[in-house]
């Protein structure tokens, strides 16, 4: 089955060349666009897409505010990839914070645009670049440390966790570790579930502001 993708831009020229990259994949198909964010839990509910590839700044509601919606009120809501013009806009920070998976430069490659879907869709690893791991620790606050010291990781959650906010994948991580794949999921899934986190982008912005790791 492919990777469905629903678009949401308020820029049409936006929306048609990342129609065009990705419908041109074998195993992604955009089953549909919006151009604002009100419209996509309506859409969300009958598409059921994979993905959500969405505008971070639209006039009548942004990626943001949509991110929250869906999260609050679909059921099984789809991985939502954060569409942008500046990697280092306070927007995107926030809404990787709301709970979206990753994010995309609108002047990405289109080999870029179609690994980031990919890679969100699949959800074991996350995008999560300098420019973001440096508004991460400037957010740094006293809530996410004490956070992390009530999950009480073990040693080698924490060495997961480190390996996490690197951006590795799961196999990547096995390799680091000298370990095998399923490993490394049931060690991220006690990390994710230790941490309340949704997924591990939150779980690293999570070790980003409590001091854990740093971007250097």
């Amino acid at each position: 089955m492919p990777v469905t993708v629903l678009l949401v831009d308020d820029e049409p020229l936006v929306r048609a060349g990342l129609r065009a990259v990705l419908d041109a994949q074998p195993d992604i198909e955009v089953v549909g666009e919006a151009a604002d964010g009100a419209a996509v839990i309506p859409l969300v509910r009958q598409l059921r897409p994979d993905v959500v590839a969405m505008d971070v700044r639209m006039p009548l509601l942004d990626g943001i505010e949509a991110t929250k919606a869906v999260l609050r009120n679909v059921d099984a809501p789809p991985k939502i990839l954060v569409v942008t013009t500046f990697e280092n806009d306070e927007y995107v920070y926030r809404a990787l914070r709301a709970g979206a998976d990753g994010f995309l430069l609108k002047r990405a490659r289109p080999a870029e645009i179609v690994h980031a879907v990919r890679l969100v869709a699949e959800g074991d690893s996350l995008l999560f670049p300098a420019a973001v791991r440096s508004m991460a620790s400037e957010y740094g606050n006293s809530k996410a440390r004490t956070r992390l010291e009530r999950a009480a990781l073990t040693e080698r959650e924490e060495a997961v966790l480190r390996l996490m906010a690197r951006g590795l994948t799961n196999a990547e991580i096995a390799g680091e570790m000298f370990v095998g794949t399923e490993t490394v999921k049931s060690h991220v899934s006690a990390v994710l579930g230790k941490l309340g986190a949704r997924d591990r982008t939150q779980a690293v912005i999570t070790a980003y502001e409590s001091g854990f790791v740093s971007p250097a």
